[in-house]
């Protein structure tokens, strides 16, 4: 005979209505009602059906999330692994799944979120990046369906509520750390030119060299995905020029991985004749040799923090719009020397 809310209500001498709420995370609930209502829920074995209760307030518990275009970057780069780690435990805390889509081209990946959106499947969105140009954004803010980002919105950054760094200061930062090692060529890899965060992090770069007097060497700034390939691919143009960097800010720690692969074939050492500083901070870069100066972003905080807001919106929909700026800072290693 399958156990009921009524049953559960009878256990911990409740009202039925007392039960939903606790099943509901209801705020207005005590903690010391809440803990009676689930013991019994427990020692009867009750599990609530979602799907009843979703088909009766509208309400599907499950969070979308829409990845930055190619797979390949999401399943390699382990940037991914942790803001989901953080985005689950935030869903997790108020009884909300996640559903990723799946498309391999942009044009998949807009159909994947239509059918998510107007099939009711999901009751808000994750965007995993922020764009410069974004079909998939513009698509959420004419329907007004619950979106938050994480990263700067290109546009319309006051009307949407996003969870970032500071990357202009950060990269500002790093760029300052190099030249006070005595660094006047420094060179850039940046991710690709249309997100946000690229163009924010290339800002950062050019106002710290601005700032001492330096100019601009359009050569010293080359822009790969956030992979491998990238590295190495950045690290032997920049090396083939008259004057090579004898420093370099990389925006990304796999990227990084790659470039020092690419100097140690080229007999290169770090940071004896090229010194680097890395972002994101993952484990890559306490493991690599050296290991790397990196900027350590906070990203399982970017997951969370995207993920309650979200919900907050959801559960109330005059929530305010927010922006949500989360620190960072630079793990000093051995990446980096003083120009000889």
């Amino acid at each position: 005979m399958a156990i009921t809310i009524k049953d559960v209500a009878r256990l911990a001498n409740v009202a039925p209505s007392t039960v939903s709420r606790v099943i509901a995370n209801n705020p207005r609930i005590s903690e010391k009602t809440k803990k009676k209502v689930r013991e019994a829920m427990t020692e009867l074995g009750y599990h609530p059906n979602f799907i009843a209760r979703s088909l009766a307030n509208q309400s599907t518990q499950v969070l979308g999330l829409v990845m930055p275009g190619s797979t390949s970057t999401f399943s390699q780069n382990p940037f991914f692994p942790t803001v989901l780690r953080g985005l689950s435990e935030g869903a997790h805390k108020e009884q909300y799944a996640l559903q990723m889509s799946t498309g391999q081209t942009e044009e998949e990946i807009y159909e994947g979120i239509v059918q998510m959106v107007q099939g009711g499947r999901v009751d808000g969105i994750v965007l995993l990046y922020s764009r410069v140009e974004d079909r998939v954004m513009n698509y959420l803010r004419e329907r007004d369906f619950p979106f938050v980002m994480i990263g700067k919105p290109y546009k319309y950054a006051e009307e949407i509520t996003h969870v970032d760094n500071d990357n202009f200061r950060a990269t500002k930062e790093v760029t300052e750390h190099l030249l006070n090692l005595g660094h006047t060529c420094i060179g850039f890899i940046g991710g690709d030119l249309n997100l946000v965060v690229t163009v924010e992090r290339l800002l950062g770069y050019e106002k710290a060299l601005g700032e001492v007097g330096l100019e601009l060497h359009d050569d010293y700034i080359i822009h790969e995905e956030f992979l491998l390939e990238g590295g190495r691919e950045a690290i032997n143009e920049l090396m083939q020029l008259d004057e090579p960097p004898t420093a370099l800010v990389v925006a990304d720690d796999l990227m990084t991985l790659g470039v020092l692969n690419t100097l140690d074939e080229m007999g290169i050492s770090v940071p004896d004749d090229i010194s680097i500083v890395s972002f994101n901070n993952v484990l890559l870069a306490e493991m690599s040799r050296p290991p790397l100066t990196s900027v350590d972003i906070n990203i399982f905080k970017l997951g969370n923090e995207a993920a309650k807001n979200l919900i907050q919106k959801i559960k109330d929909p005059l929530e305010p719009v927010k922006r949500i700026i989360v620190p960072h800072c630079i793990v000093e290693r051995q990446s980096c020397a003083r120009k000889r």
